[in-house]
């Protein structure tokens, strides 16, 4: 689920402390908290590197990478959580998918797509299972005479947590994602509830 962004997200710190000690991460597919755009930048693809830090301490960092087909996309993402206070490193895998099922119309200004995904925090004793699902809400703005366009939206999303028991958590992303050239984006994006932090992302799109 990255593309328009991805996302990434971040557990509450109780939440967090529960599962890897001082600090940690479960969420958007990989656990932080990189949302998504109702909409994708790319044509063909895309790729990039995000930078999160969540709620209490830490920072992730992550690559993806993203490809289309019709109004569907998918992406792969990958990295690496250092939660500090002396808790272990934590890795990060995930699965993101999207899939356009709202067009805006005089009666709803609002394009909508569907994220869901599958994903993985991986450390010693304490991995979790995440399985995202969550609508993204938002549209694009176009100032005249500018070759930069935005797109803010909002993702209401749900997490469901495995890691020897079962857990389901609740979040609002809230982001924006900056088009700065043809090639280019730039990406924010934060999150409120029970997975809390703030990422931002470079991305380049073909």
């Amino acid at each position: 689920m990255t593309g328009a962004g991805r996302r990434v997200l971040i557990l509450s710190r109780r939440a967090a402390e529960r599962r890897f000690g001082a600090a940690g991460a479960a969420a958007q597919a990989t656990g932080t908290t990189t949302f998504n755009a109702p909409y994708r930048a790319f044509t063909r693809a895309e790729f990039g590197a995000l930078l999160s830090f969540p709620n209490g301490g830490g920072t992730a960092f992550e690559g993806a990478y993203r490809m289309a087909s019709g109004k569907f996309d998918i992406g792969f993402k990958g990295g690496i959580l250092t939660p500090g206070g002396g808790a272990s490193s934590v890795a990060l895998l995930g699965v993101e998918a999207r899939e356009r099922v709202i067009d805006k119309t005089a009666d709803f200004p609002l394009d909508g797509a569907l994220v869901f995904g599958i994903g993985a925090n991986l450390v010693s004793g304490s991995s979790v299972l995440i399985i995202p699902v969550g609508l993204s809400l938002g549209g694009r703005v176009k100032p005249q005479s500018s070759q930069v366009s935005f797109v803010p939206y909002v993702q209401p999303t749900a997490f469901f947590l495995a890691d020897g028991g079962t857990d389901v958590q609740f979040a609002l992303g809230l982001g924006v994602d900056l088009h700065l050239s043809r090639v280019f984006d730039a990406r924010i994006s934060a999150g409120l509830g029970d997975v809390e932090g703030v990422s931002i992302g470079a991305v380049w799109v073909h």
